[in-house]
């Protein structure tokens, strides 16, 4: 059987389809059309890297005479509203991607996105009115952004043959840092090329050229073969699956029949919506809930504590220029960045539940270890810079694999809303973080001993994910989807009927 169709066997329910879809996608080797796919739809990490960098170093600009006229406390407030933004579009657009599809959403995201952050510069006069144009703006940027995440990560998962999805998630996840560097390189420059208010409208235009192009790449890519049959467009699945296989033999590769025992019987079905989403995840799959939430919680609250308060570190305990503080945030993205990549390979070869574990457990240690350091005044602030490299070198692989987890450990049919909820639950925890951090950090009387019980905290919140791990982890590694959450839509069978191997 090499085609999705209807199941007329007897026994089986009515309007059951049987595919071999999902094994057709698995047995896939690596090819341009993989790595074409992973670029236009990795890049919404690149651009929310690229975003956060953005307003991080434009803040100053906004805040001065060539700004929007306002205190520098309410341009502060731009990124909370974007990370509002991004709770409300991955929530709003992950219900959607389970519904209509992941295609239709990762182009309308995209679009989104372009126009909130394409009328961020154009934001005119100053006052209550340029600031709350800005605020509605970067709300909309953040919009795009958080459903792209949703989108995006599911589409990849369901296009990505087993034995690479985790390494390619990984690596996607972490590109979030090369778009930080990018950023702040870029806005370093545009800053300091334009006068007067161009600066800034310059620096905000950088996404969405990089979004129009990408936006164009993503016009030739399919909806996800798995996402389409398990909602019974069999014909669609076919013709995509069909699609993805004819760009791989292009390349010269023959592609091996799929044995017929691998087919996957389903009895589609649209409604499963945020009430089905929650009895999966608290009743269905109670251990692979806390395990998500944890992941996400622990990691967020450790990369918000330590990357939103570095600058004040530096200036406070360190007397660096506040003008030199970008220039040692370019080192700490790339720790991150290259950490994903070399790392990434490991959790597809030596297996998910060891490398997430040893990730969070590993680099909770090297932080607290970091905060002695810093509490025994051996470290300047070169030093102490290298020592976050080391710590995010590794928890950037942690981080990535909490994203990885959410995603594959649920049902399709939910997977959209399930990345959702864990995202926002994570960026909330993660909002807390610089708060308590930033109070730790008396710039009148600095106070080591503060800092160094914020980063053993730190750690120990770190390896608190890497516990829940090892008692709950899933070994994903190389298994099909299906094989890891059987879909909401597959039937059971009986013993001696040809099966799917898969429950």
């Amino acid at each position: 059987m090499s085609t999705t169709e209807k199941s007329d066997s007897p026994g089986e329910p009515e309007n059951a389809i049987r595919s071999l879809i999902p094994a057709r996608i698995d047995r896939l080797p690596w090819s341009p059309f993989h790595t074409r796919m992973v670029l236009a739809l990795g890049v919404a990490w690149v651009l929310d890297g690229l975003e956060i960098s953005i307003v991080e170093n434009v803040i100053p600009s906004l805040a001065g005479k060539d700004g929007i006229g306002v205190s520098s406390a309410s341009v502060s407030a731009i990124a909370t509203v974007y990370l509002i933004g991004q709770v409300v579009g991955s929530l709003g657009f992950g219900r959607l991607a389970d519904r209509i599809g992941r295609r239709r959403l990762f182009m309308v995201t995209l679009a989104v996105y372009l126009v909130g952050t394409g009328l961020s510069a154009l934001t005119m006069g100053q006052g209550a009115w340029a600031i709350g144009f800005m605020y509605v703006t970067r709300f909309i940027a953040g919009l795009g952004i958080g459903g792209e995440y949703t989108a995006i990560n599911a589409a990849i998962d369901e296009l990505i043959p087993a034995r690479y999805r985790g390494r390619v998630d990984i690596a996607v996840n972490s590109s979030y840092w090369f778009g930080a560097m990018v950023g702040g390189l870029l806005t370093f420059f545009v800053l300091h090329s334009f006068v007067g208010s161009w600066g800034w409208r310059a620096a905000f235009i950088l996404g969405p050229i990089l979004g129009l192009v990408i936006l164009i790449v993503r016009r030739n890519l399919p909806e996800s073969p798995r996402w389409q049959v398990m909602h019974g467009k069999q014909d669609e699945a076919e013709a995509s699956i069909a699609y993805i296989e004819r760009e791989v033999e292009a390349k010269g590769h023959r592609l091996p029949e799929v044995d017929e025992s691998k087919s996957l019987l389903i009895k589609p079905s649209s409604g499963y919506g945020y009430f089905t989403m929650l009895r999966v995840l608290f009743v269905k799959y109670p251990k692979r809930s806390i395990l998500g939430a944890t992941l996400m919680i622990t990691q967020s609250f450790l990369y918000n504590a330590i990357f939103f308060t570095q600058g004040i570190v530096l200036t406070t305990f360190f007397s660096i220029h506040e003008k030199v503080v970008p220039l040692y945030s370019i080192p700490f993205a790339a720790a991150n960045f290259i950490g994903g990549l070399v790392l990434g390979p490991l959790f597809d070869i030596v297996g998910r539940k060891q490398l997430i574990s040893a990730s969070y457990l590993v680099s909770g240690a090297l932080l607290a270890l970091t905060g002695l350091l810093f509490e025994f005044d051996l470290l300047t602030a070169t030093t102490l810079v290298i020592c976050w490299c080391v710590v995010f070198f590794v928890a950037t692989a942690g981080a990535s694999s909490a994203y990885l987890t959410v995603s594959e450990v649920f049902p399709l049919e939910v997977r959209g809303q399930a990345i959702a909820i864990f995202f926002s639950i994570a960026q909330i925890f993660g909002a807390v973080a610089p708060l308590i951090y930033g109070l730790l950090i008396d710039k009148e009387h600095p106070d080591p001993t503060k800092l160094f019980w914020g980063y053993v905290g730190g750690g120990v919140i770190m390896a608190i994910g890497g516990i829940v791990a090892i008692a709950f982890g899933v070994a994903a590694e190389r298994k099909p989807l299906e094989e890891v959450a059987t879909p909401l839509s597959a039937v059971e069978e009986e013993p001696g009927v040809a099966t799917s191997g898969l429950h």
